[in-house]
């Protein structure tokens, strides 16, 4: 049997957390690491998957008081396991003993040396829906899935962003909340976005293109 196909998809050989392809992410390990529940689409050898709820009682707590969406599952073993997210765009950032904040909506997976803790995004208070995220902070790789191809913009001046839309930053920059003058102002892709993320100082944010999957309304 032949086909371009076979060799074009074909298993990577590398070790570690890379990416399989852009919509696919391979980690081939001996150990541990953490994975967004149900983002395993196959894996090889003997490998235990174990709910993981959001990382402690304390991160339970947050996750129960913030509704941050990263519901977390321990992967343990040895072997290859493939992850994906609805054929989201997946990228790796390494981390160098230095942090980064990711929307806990766009966590694919992490390797287990990291530290992490969900944190909220000064002014906004939970009226304001979601802005608590999570803060990764040691040496070791990370997996984000992102609706669409992101930008990442270069943050020298006041930035601001959808708060759907912001998928990871750096940690250093001073976070915020700004409202639209007018309530309910259609300057977003979704309808009536009056709150932005605000950030200032020297960093980058990485924003994705879309707001991610809208949940259709039901009729009544």
């Amino acid at each position: 049997m032949r086909s371009e196909l076979f060799d074009q998809v074909r298993e990577s050989a590398q070790p570690g957390m890379t990416l399989q392809n852009p919509k696919m992410l391979r980690v081939s390990f001996n150990g541990e690491f953490f994975a967004r529940q149900g983002a395993m689409v196959a894996y090889q050898g003997e490998v235990d998957f174990a709910y993981q709820g959001a990382g402690g009682l304390g991160k339970l707590f947050k996750k129960a008081v913030t509704g941050e969406g990263l519901p977390l599952m321990k992967v343990s073993g040895r072997g290859d396991v493939f992850l994906a997210r609805d054929a989201w765009d997946v990228h790796v950032i390494d981390l160098d003993g230095d942090s980064v904040t990711v929307s806990g909506e766009n966590v694919l997976a992490f390797e287990s040396g990291l530290s992490w803790d969900i944190k909220r995004v000064e002014g906004a208070g939970i009226a304001t829906g979601g802005l608590f995220n999570t803060v990764f902070t040691g040496h070791g790789r990370i997996a984000i899935a992102c609706h669409g191809m992101p930008v990442l913009l270069n943050v020298d001046q006041p930035t601001f962003v959808d708060t759907d839309s912001a998928v990871a930053w750096s940690s250093s920059l001073h976070t915020g909340v700004r409202r639209t003058v007018k309530a309910g102002a259609l300057i977003g892709r979704g309808s009536g976005e009056a709150v932005q993320l605000a950030f200032e100082g020297q960093g980058f944010v990485l924003v994705q293109a879309s707001e991610g999957p809208q949940v259709p309304v039901q009729a009544g």
